[in-house]
């Protein structure tokens, strides 16, 4: 089955409204803003952070950093 295309500002609309409906203004400003193309440099930055490690360096810190402390 082929649907019709809608324009962009139509589906737009219609999300919002859907999202506002569902879960509310606030919660819709905040699941959109996770999508803001945001700022800075991301590869500049990574670079500066991780320059001085090695890739197993890098994994082991992730994985120290997603472990809960002992209790």
């Amino acid at each position: 089955m082929n649907a019709p295309a809608r324009p962009l500002a139509e589906v737009t609309e219609r999300a919002m409204r859907v999202l506002t409906r569902e879960i509310g203004a606030a919660a819709t400003v905040r699941f959109l803003h996770q999508f803001g193309a945001g700022y800075g440099d991301y590869t500049t930055d990574r670079d500066a952070l991780f320059e001085h490690l090695t890739l197993d360096e890098v994994i082991e810190k992730s994985r120290r950093y997603g472990r809960k402390p002992d209790a």
